[in-house]
């Protein structure tokens, strides 16, 4: 716990002082108050969190973690476990959704064998099933365990399993900021199964009935989502988490993913990175990192607002405002990934733009 407690105590309050002396700024662009909405605050949140007055958006990651639950066994998922593995591939040589939308913006793609079921055998991306013309991720093997237990007879995760995901999310973000400068990051995951961990988070932690965060994930039909919501209500009874306790929580109804999304997170609020959280998955370890410190809240982007009911009630509860709302529910890291585009356009305008002086414009009431 000590590498959590140190990241966790790095955390402070952003100082109003940049959003007002921001505010100003922007003001002062050729454009009437206010008439850039939310791109205008997106500039003054990340001038507040890096507490530089441009703040640069050119070195931009994404980490997609993937790992396998136990939990899948009681038939919660349209798609058996085999595809954890099988897009993690996919990842590493080019061809998922993430791919195509990281190429576009120009951001790296680190992929994350935090916990699949079976292990992963490709060093570099393979040549005969890679995509041409494609940007691949880039793989690294943090394997803490081969799936988490079936959490609807026991903890999903040991707790120094536990510790270990996330202090294994703090080192991902520390070992890209030793290589070179990380100026934005995004949240990304794949694991079959994980939308009934983070269902199961989200109810435990926001209060909210499981019927109302409980949604169809892969697409599932009526009579699967019935089932699904009867095996977290087991789960909950099961094993009883302290909804004070992160640590507890993610223990016993967590993912391995999900666990070093939650360091992730951690890790950027604590060396001052923007965060751009994805969709439910990443949410539900955005509930967790601020159960844990409470302040990791003033350095997340809401990427979108998925389709997963329980996804809205995540970014209530964390006073988050999504940057897109597209009907999205693929994961992988593809929300934050699109959000990035208008984050760096927010940044654009601030730094780019003409002011009323250099333009000679004549400012309102003038």
């Amino acid at each position: 716990m000590e590498k959590i407690r140190e990241i966790t105590n790095k955390i402070q309050p952003l100082g109003k002082e940049w959003f007002i002396k921001t505010q100003k700024r922007l003001d002062n662009l050729t454009k009437p108050l206010g008439s850039l909405g939310q791109l205008e605050e997106i500039a003054k949140h990340l001038v507040a969190i890096t507490g530089k007055e441009n703040p640069s958006t050119k070195n931009k990651v994404i980490f997609t973690l993937a790992g396998d639950h136990g939990v899948a066994e009681e038939g919660v998922s349209a798609y058996p476990k085999e595809v954890t593995p099988q897009m993690v591939y996919n990842f590493i040589n080019g061809g998922a959704g993430i791919n195509v939308l990281a190429k576009h913006i120009g951001a790296r793609i680190i992929v994350v064998d935090i916990g699949v079921a079976e292990d992963i055998n490709v060093v570099h991306p393979s040549t005969p099933n890679k995509v041409s013309g494609f940007q691949g991720g880039e793989l690294k093997i943090k394997k803490i365990n081969y799936g988490t237990k079936n959490f609807t007879k026991g903890p999903a995760m040991t707790k120094e399993e536990t510790i270990r995901a996330i202090e294994t999310g703090i080192e991902l973000v520390e070992e890209e900021i030793r290589n070179s400068d990380v100026h934005l990051l995004g949240t990304g995951d794949m694991g079959i199964g994980n939308t009934t961990s983070a269902s199961a988070i989200t109810a435990i932690i926001t209060g909210h009935p499981v019927e109302e965060v409980t949604g169809r994930g892969t697409g599932i039909d009526e009579k699967l989502l019935e089932n699904k919501i009867a095996v977290i209500k087991k789960v909950i009874a099961v094993n009883h988490p302290n909804p004070k306790d992160g640590i507890d929580i993610l223990s016993k109804v967590g993912g391995f993913e999900i666990g070093g999304l939650t360091g992730i997170i951690l890790a950027g609020a604590a060396h001052k990175i923007p965060v751009v959280i994805d969709g439910f998955i990443s949410g539900a370890a955005a509930l967790i990192a601020c159960n844990l410190q409470p302040a990791t809240c003033n350095y997340l982007l809401a990427g979108h607002c998925s389709q997963e009911p329980g996804h809205k009630i995540q970014l209530n509860w964390l006073g988050l405002k999504p940057i897109l709302n597209l009907d999205l529910r693929l994961g992988e890291g593809t929300g934050a990934c699109l959000a990035m585009n208008l984050i760096e356009a927010s940044i654009k305008i601030l730094t780019e733009m003409a002011t009323f002086e250099s333009a000679g414009v004549s400012k309102r009431g003038e």
